[in-house]
Parts: C-alpha cells; sequence; structure tokens
C-alpha cells in the first residue's frame, strides 16, 4: 500500500528485529495506518523532496511487542504509527534535522547519538501529532544523556 509518492507502508512498517524474533509487526488499528500516512504526508514526503534523495526509515511503527523487544518505552509514538527514526544517507543527520526545524510542523525532533565527527552517525528521531498538538520539541540524545536543541 502506497501512502505517499515516495513512501510505502511496507517501509514503515518493516523491522529487522521483528524478522528475527518473529513478531509480526502489522498494526491491528486502521487508525495507526492513517498516524503512518499523515506522518509520511507532513514530515517524511517534504523531506524526500527537498533532499531529492531518498530517506531510509530505520524505524517506523513498532506493535507493542516490538517495541518491548527493542527496550523502548511503553509511551513511543513509533506504537501509534506517529514516529519514525530516519536518515538521508548523502546528507548530514544534524542538517536534516535542522532542516525538518526551520521547515516543517512536528511534534518531537531528535537528534540521535549524532556524534559531530561523521556526519552520518546516529540518526534522526522525528513523530507528528496534529497541527494543533505538536510540540515542536528538539532534542538531543547521545551517550551523555538528553539535552534540549541539536549539540
Amino acid at each position: 500500500m502506497k501512502l505517499t509518492d515516495n513512501f510505502s507502508l511496507g517501509e514503515l512498517l518493516k523491522s529487522q528485529t521483528a524478522e528475527r524474533k518473529g513478531i509480526d509487526n502489522k498494526p491491528s488499528d486502521p487508525g495507526i495506518i492513517v498516524n503512518l500516512q499523515v506522518l509520511c504526508e507532513k514530515v517524511l514526503q517534504p523531506v524526500r523532496d527537498e533532499f531529492n534523495s531518498p530517506v531510509v526509515i530505520n524505524s517506523g511503527y513498532r506493535s507493542p511487542k516490538l517495541n518491548k523487544a527493542v527496550g523502548s518505552s511503553s509511551r513511543s509514538q513509533h506504537t501509534k504509527g506517529q514516529a519514525a527514526d530516519i536518515e538521508v544517507p548523502t546528507f548530514s543527520n544534524k542538517d536534516v534535522a535542522i532542516w525538518i526545524s526551520e521547515n516543517l510542523s512536528y511534534d518531537q525532533l531528535i537528534l540521535e547519538f549524532y556524534n559531530g565527527v561523521d556526519p552520518r552517525s546516529g540518526w534522526v528521531h522525528v513523530s507528528y501529532v496534529d497541527e494543533e498538538k505538536n510540540r515542536k520539541q528538539n532534542l538531543t540524545i547521545n551517550k551523555n544523556g538528553t539535552f534540549p536543541g541539536f549539540i
């Protein structure tokens, strides 16, 4: 199922951990697919269009069982289809995060494990709820903790 011009539902459901552990990662609630489509329309497709380069989805939707298997919080927006961890391989993850923060509406934008040396280190976590509820929260997470803004 195609969600936007460049994103399919399969991309947002794919998980190496789910495959390795035999976990079914298909959403049971159709509202999750709607959330994934909105995430693609409002964030992922605009990133793809701006950078004119594929956007790699490292983690999209996570079923509760998969979410637990990867050690994530039970409150993770991934379990609602509202978040994705992405990379644009030909661009710095920090540059991608900055562009999103300056040009798009989003709920939470986290530059995760970017080391400042290798531009492709880490990944960008981005979530989208809706225009009224989006917090536009920017964070950096690295081995030293969680910090406001992009370090």
